[in-house]
């Protein structure tokens, strides 16, 4: 009998511990649910980016340089049209490298090796060089060892 009364003297404070313990389980379920939601929306707003800064490479003839491999800077010096593609194309990995740095979006895999190969073709390559003393230290580190990446 001496339990029963305790439950009966107690039965406040147990269910006001059991709603504050359900409540806070709720608020962590929520969470986390809507952490992955903002995370695929962050997904789908980096590639929308990607799409936009890769049209204008569609839709300019001229820039057409920038991913041939057998370009030669020095015959032919990068010109400002695909200067500032580049920078583009920089400005939105510095984008995505933060983004994932902060873990607000979904790792992309083969990122890496993505920057590895756009970082390999002669033009991104001499623009890297004359731009990254502009960037982050921390993100110019991340490109340099995803340059070195094999």
């Amino acid at each position: 009998m001496e339990l029963w009364g305790w439950f009966a003297n107690n039965s406040f404070n147990l269910l006001s511990t059991a709603g504050v313990i359900g409540s806070l389980w709720f608020t962590a379920i929520s969470l986390r649910s809507e952490t992955k939601t903002r995370r695929i929306a962050n997904l789908l707003a980096i590639t929308a980016s990607h799409r936009e800064v890769w049209k204008v490479f569609l839709n300019d003839k001229g820039l057409a340089r920038v991913r041939d491999a057998s370009a030669d800077t020095t015959k032919q010096p990068v010109t400002a049209a695909e200067r500032v593609f580049v920078i583009f194309v920089i400005f939105h990995m510095s984008s995505v490298f933060y983004a994932m740095s902060n873990q607000l979006v979904v790792k992309v895999e083969g990122l890496r090796r993505d920057i590895a190969q756009f970082f390999s073709l002669p033009i991104p390559r001499d623009v890297w060089e004359k731009v990254k003393v502009l960037q982050n230290d921390d993100f110019v580190a991340f490109v340099e060892s995803c340059r070195n990446w094999k």
